[in-house]
């Protein structure tokens, strides 16, 4: 069924329902859902056009945090929900006196991802891949961050897939007349009216014909004041605007030049019209970009870039060729390798790596990246397993203006320069350092930590299916040509955000709940201003929408 009503009318306009919600991505329609299955009306708005409902999420690879679940119990993972709360807290760091709440959501979220999470997303037809992968394997002791067991579950069908429930059901209310959705309205302010949120208004902009993450435009045509007994705000966090990214990046060093990691609708604007009605907006520096960027070769958004998700064996050096240290190994810690590289007064690093590796380990983030499983195609899922010419990392490699290959180590080094228009790789320090590498691999057992994860990860049956090489010589001419990655910095997600307590009811700055306020998704930080702290575990994100989400839901519903 095509998405109904309404794009943009003229002139001024009012919408009344009894939950009003700000925000058509994944959590606003799970928080849209929920109350109108609880028999609420719903209105939904949101500032882009309906070709973009659902969101980041629709974009995204599909990967939840879940504990304990049959698929890793069949790849003989041993996990618990103590384990993965102390993988948690060891990774969010909590240090802060405001982070009480974000604490509290965290605890609830892990018991959600060990519990009822799996069982309740099968009950609304959504499947899971059966090779869970291990995402941000730390490296740092027991008690330092990262995974211990794999927990990354990807969706049987990506982000799509994950949309599609709560938009069926979204729809399903359409059709009731109980539901109405409204795009081209941005909402710019809150109504309250005797001390209790009453609803929202904002500007409608000209109708739009842009696909999906395309920019749309910002011509106003009207005005509209939205009337409900309660409001949910899911407008999403600020990746996709780089002044605000910048304001808000801890010491100001933020890179001269970042690629996008969402469209630039993801603005942020609304935030700030919240914190204006008294709402508590925490963590603003607490942030979730990549180091492993990669320029889009056909781009949908402005700066539009794809994270490369890649296995262990990469050689990661920085922007003068100096190797990053142990533990910043590829998938090991994105935020301190970000930290490491940033620091360095560069925006950028190297991957160096072969072709063998390439096929075998650089997979890409994102629902179109991933045709497969976004597809539900098992045979061409198969193909994982033989890497062929016709994939996305090969075309990749064939179109994408960060991806170099060469015979030597000197000839990779002078394209590497010749890329970044400088001259900060030395061939001959180059050409060391890969030898010392392969070195390490020819003596069959070595000193090298880099080489001892490898080995370790090949013990895990996903990682030696599709994900981790085995390990060989980078010079080895089976396995070769030689190949360069620039990677750039990517922004992604904001952890910080509209403090909540566990009903997704948004706090003032005296801990109290603003009658008839409610936030969820990246827009609350997922939950209670900062569920994360300052590390996510991945898989995460899509989770904390769909567990704010729906208590936002629930409680709204509750309320009216």
């Amino acid at each position: 069924m095509p998405l109904e009503n309404r794009d943009a009318d003229h002139g001024s306009r009012r919408v009344a329902a009894d939950i009003v919600v700000v925000g058509a991505g994944l959590s606003g329609l799970v928080a849209a859902a929920t109350a109108y299955a609880a028999g609420k009306s719903v209105a939904v708005l949101d500032q882009e056009p309906r070709a973009s409902v659902g969101g980041q999420a629709h974009w995204s690879f599909g990967g939840l945090f879940m504990v304990n679940t049959p698929e890793q119990r069949r790849l003989g993972v041993r996990d618990s929900t103590e384990l993965a709360l102390s993988d948690w807290l060891a990774s969010a760091a909590f240090d802060r006196s405001g982070d009480r709440k974000a604490r509290e959501w965290a605890e609830a979220y892990v018991h959600f991802a060990s519990g009822e999470k799996r069982a309740w997303l099968r009950s609304l037809g959504v499947g899971i891949f059966p090779l869970v992968q291990w995402a941000e394997r730390g490296g740092y002791g027991p008690r330092g961050h990262g995974n211990t067991v794999p927990r990354f579950h990807v969706t049987w069908g990506t982000g799509p897939a994950l949309v599609e429930p709560f938009l069926a059901k979204v729809l399903e209310g359409v059709r009731a007349g109980r539901v109405s959705l409204h795009f081209r309205h941005r909402a710019l302010s809150l109504t309250t009216t005797a001390g209790r949120v009453t609803g929202v208004s904002g500007e409608v902009l000209e109708p739009s014909t842009a696909l999906r993450g395309q920019a749309s435009g910002r011509v106003v045509v009207g005005s509209f004041e939205a009337r409900a007994a309660a409001v949910v705000v899911t407008t999403g966090g600020i990746g996709g605007n780089h002044e605000t990214v910048r304001r808000q990046w801890p010491g100001n060093i933020a890179p001269d030049y970042m690629l996008s990691g969402v469209p630039a609708s993801v603005d942020g604007i609304f935030l700030s019209a919240v914190e204006t009605a008294g709402a508590a907006l925490a963590n603003g520096d607490r942030m979730w970009h990549y180091p492993e960027g990669i320029h889009n070769y056909d781009p949908v958004w402005p700066k539009h870039g794809i994270r490369i998700l890649p296995g262990p064996s990469s050689l990661w050096l920085d922007a003068r060729g100096v190797q990053l240290p142990a533990p910043l190994f590829p998938g090991f810690d994105s935020l301190g390798a970000l930290r490491h590289i940033v620091a360095t007064g560069h925006g950028y690093s190297w991957f160096v790596l072969n072709r063998t590796i390439a096929l075998k380990e650089l997979a890409l983030s994102g629902s179109e990246q991933n045709p497969d499983l976004t597809g539900k195609d098992v045979r061409l899922l198969a193909s994982r397993l033989r890497p062929t010419s016709d994939t996305p990392i090969q075309r990749f490699i064939d179109k994408g203006v960060d991806f170099l290959q060469a015979a030597t180590p000197s000839e990779l080094a002078a394209r590497m320069n010749q890329l970044t228009e400088g001259s900060l790789i030395d061939a001959a320090g180059l050409g060391s350092l890969i030898r010392a590498r392969d070195d390490q691999v020819t003596s069959g057992l070595g000193k090298d930590p880099q080489l001892a994860a490898i080995r370790a990860a090949r013990r895990f049956t996903t990682d030696k299916l599709m994900r981790v090489a085995p390990p060989h010589r980078l010079t080895d001419p089976e396995h070769g040509p030689l190949m360069a990655v620039r990677l750039s910095v990517l922004t992604r997600k904001s952890l910080g955000g509209l403090t909540t307590d566990l009903r997704s009811r948004v706090l003032d700055v005296e801990g109290k709940a603003i009658p008839g306020l409610y936030a969820a998704g990246e827009a609350s930080g997922f939950g209670g201003g900062g569920i994360h702290g300052y590390r996510a575990l991945e898989g995460t994100f899509l989770g904390g929408c769909l567990f704010s989400g729906r208590a936002a839901g629930r409680d709204a519903a509750g309320s009216v």
